[in-house]
């Protein structure tokens, strides 16, 4: 395999873990950090690693959509060493596996003939076209040296993220839009948490598998109503406007997350936004209308991206425990938690 090729399916298994993330909803056993950052609270000391007890015991472990390395450091030496031991590693899907990828890549395409430009109205569409030419405009001051040193380029990454756009379907188009960040183009070039400890198990050699088949992960976001689509895109593209204009502060970054996570801050609303990657778009300045569309995007939303999703993952994992007894297991999922 080249590198080139090598490099596009990790950009692409990138994209994929922004795009969609589990949201876990464990009763955890709780270990504390031994050797915490000094910015945490002592009430905050807590890692994200759950014992399953029997013999060999099994584990859960919850991961985070940031490059391995801010993270790294912080994980507990336990949770380490529960993944070493462990004879099996299951994800949520293999991101090592180049069918994964391409599978999850055509699920996010327009019916064979048809473009974006065919089915946005014509104002969506023109707004969309402006922000990412103003992305792609910007994309080469938001690199690092250290990417540009690593042979990155603001065009080949550009195109790794949003090439093909005008395929894609409104609702995987507003969740690009929503990762085409400066930060998140800076973030770039490194493996995210997930994707690391896959290749990790890779490399250890050690057996592993995916609880959840791609179309399951993909479809309920193709299962929106189009003006329900209509919708989150307008509100994601005016809350992109306002941030460019400077009318608009998020209300939470990355860094922050990094804090929490690296803190165990196991009840942290900010975990809300690394689990799904899908926008709350309700708030208070919407008209009524408006606000019952919001309302039903998101509850439907956290029907099948949290609670049907949990209860199928669940059984899964109890099948997998049942079936091999003497096997210990590492599953490593998302860490958010919903409330």
């Amino acid at each position: 395999m080249t590198i080139q090729l090598k490099r596009k399916q990790l950009h692409l298994a990138y994209s994929v873990i922004l795009l969609i993330r589990l949201c876990l909803l464990p009763s955890p056993w709780l270990y504390q950090c031994p050797h915490p950052p000094t910015f945490c609270s002592q009430s905050e000391l807590n890692s994200f690693l759950w014992t399953i007890k029997r013999d060999p015991p099994s584990y859960f472990f919850g991961t985070i959509h940031v490059p391995y390395t801010r993270v790294w450091d912080f994980i507990p030496e336990n949770s380490k060493k529960a993944f070493q031991q462990s004879h099996i590693v299951y994800f949520e899907l293999d991101l090592t596996d180049p069918y994964t990828i391409s599978a999850l890549t055509s699920c996010q395409l327009l019916p064979q003939g048809e473009n974006l430009q065919d089915v946005l109205p014509r104002d969506i569409y023109r707004r969309l076209k402006r922000h990412l030419e103003y992305v792609k405009l910007m994309m080469p001051s938001w690199m690092t040296p250290d990417q540009r040193g690593k042979g990155l380029y603001a065009d080949y990454l550009f195109n790794a993220i949003a090439g093909n756009w005008e395929r894609k379907r409104p609702v995987w188009v507003m969740l690009m839009v929503n990762s085409l960040t400066e930060v998140d183009i800076k973030s770039r070039g490194v493996p995210v948490l997930d994707l690391y400890l896959a290749q990790e198990a890779e490399r250890l050699r050690k057996q592993t598998g995916a609880v959840e088949k791609v179309e399951e992960q993909c479809h309920p976001l193709n299962g929106l109503n189009f003006s329900q689509v209509i919708f989150a895109l307008n509100q994601t593209l005016l809350q992109q406007e306002s941030l460019r204009a400077g009318s608009l502060q998020i209300p939470y970054t990355t860094e922050d997350l990094i804090k929490h996570y690296n803190c165990g801050d196991l009840n942290s609303i900010i975990f809300n936004h690394d689990t799904s990657q899908v926008p709350n778009f309700i708030n208070a300045t919407l008209p009524p209308h408006e606000r019952v569309t919001a309302q039903e995007i998101d509850d439907y939303f956290r029907q099948e991206l949290i609670y049907k999703r949990n209860e199928r993952m669940g059984k899964r994992v109890k099948d997998l425990l049942e079936e091999y007894p003497d096997k210990s297991f590492f599953f490593a999922f998302g860490a958010g938690i919903q409330r």
